[in-house]
């Protein structure tokens, strides 16, 4: 047997796809026991993120626009970037919502945007080359070539929807973090605000103490502290940290600190009232959820626990009576 039929037989696919499986569900359970913690790397993020920012600010101060094209654009080289180029890929896929939901899944930089666009327009060629080799040699080489190519077209087409849907993944699971941690964060900008802190060093101090609850909060928080060292208008460091969340939650609170801000108005008022609201919509949330709980165990409670309650009742009594061999009637 050659190689080309060993790897393509299904007793060899199965094995490998039973291997991945117990690999997975074997990282899925020892992950707990270890610390899955990359501050580090969110840390080294931040930093880099923030440099750009003030190289951005500084050469537009200067009025260099080249110099701020090619700071913005730095990390945005090689192969891929020469693909989307030449491809003018941004026109085709990008709606005007690409870079906003990329910041919103925290990828910032144009590198991110241009993996991005890269992957929209190669994931449906490569799923379609591949599930027409799968299906034309291992799954049903006796059908019509046809009938393979049609397979493999639907699967394409779905693999044109694959990173928006990794990336939409993405997004709700860093908004759901996010959302968890902003009420706790509110109440610690104010009590420091309240001691007399400024809002900067309020921002930066909780930055280091929510890091525990929500490192993607605390990443945002960080880097709009960058922003209000280095931008000119304060309102658009507010403005960036709700567009790059996403949640209305956040830009509320922004659109009081704006105009607070604007308008001279004390600031500890304006956050008093907005952590009071974020712990009434959390508390409504947690009441909520706990008002659907019935209707969700109600498949579980019939499916699983009533037939083993009938078991319990009902076989020490089957169990006596077949043992005695007593006559049921029938």
């Amino acid at each position: 047997m050659s190689i080309f039929d060993t790897l393509t037989s299904p007793d060899f696919l199965v094995a490998v796809f039973a291997a991945i499986s117990a690999t997975a569900v074997i990282f899925t359970f020892g992950a707990q026991f270890f610390d899955r913690s990359d501050m580090k790397v969110r840390i080294k993020k931040v930093a880099l993120e923030r440099e750009r920012l003030r190289a951005v600010e500084m050469s537009r101060l200067r009025g260099d626009k080249g110099s701020t094209e090619r700071a913005s654009r730095a990390e945005a080289k090689g192969f891929i970037k020469s693909f989307v180029e030449r491809l003018s890929l941004r026109k085709a896929f990008d709606d005007g919502t690409a870079v906003a939901k990329l910041a919103n899944a925290g990828y910032r930089s144009p590198a991110h945007l241009t993996t991005y666009l890269f992957l929209r327009s190669v994931s449906p060629i490569a799923l379609l080359l591949i599930s027409f080799f799968y299906l034309g040699f291992v799954v049903m080489p006796d059908r019509p070539l046809y009938l393979i190519a049609l397979y493999s077209a639907g699967i394409g087409l779905l693999g044109n929807y694959l990173p928006s849907i990794l990336l939409k993944n993405q997004i709700i699971k860093r908004q759901k973090s996010i959302r968890r941690a902003w009420p706790d964060c509110l109440d610690l900008v104010l009590l420091c605000v309240e001691s007399g802190m400024s809002i900067e060093h309020a921002l930066k101090r909780v930055a280091k103490e929510i890091g525990m609850q929500s490192p993607e909060l605390a990443e945002e928080i960080t880097l709009t502290t960058a922003e209000l060292s280095f931008l000119e208008d304060r309102t658009r460091a507010y403005e960036n940290l709700g567009l790059r969340t996403g949640l209305d939650g956040v830009r509320q609170v922004m659109t009081s600190l704006i105009q607070a801000d604007r308008y001279g108005t004390a600031v500890a008022t304006a956050l008093r009232v907005m952590a009071e609201e974020g712990r009434e919509q959390r508390m409504a949330e947690a009441e909520k959820k706990a008002a659907s709980l019935p209707p969700k165990l109600t498949v579980p409670l019939i499916l699983f626990f009533l037939p083993v309650l009938f078991i319990v009742v009902i076989a020490p009594a089957m169990i006596r009576v077949f043992s005695q061999n007593v006559s049921i009637g029938f």
